[in-house]
């Protein structure tokens, strides 16, 4: 068995039993909603970012992927 194959099998496991790694999200659907309504209305990423409480890289990965979905 290789470090990587024990590793892997370890986070199988942990996602078996319901565990899930990494930073939790800061968009939720009614932040997501509220920031597409602010873009549509013509507000920048800063000031969405500021209302919202989030940081403004979040603002433009969760709309960027609005754009690759389109």
């Amino acid at each position: 068995d290789s470090s990587r194959e024990r590793t892997m099998a370890r986070l199988a496991a942990a996602r078996a039993r319901g565990r899930t790694g990494g930073v939790p999200t800061v968009m939720n659907a009614d932040k997501l909603a509220a920031a597409r309504a602010r873009r549509e209305r013509g507000e920048s990423p800063t000031q969405i970012a500021r209302a919202l409480g989030i940081s403004r890289a979040s603002v433009y990965r969760h709309l960027a992927a609005d754009v690759q979905d389109a």
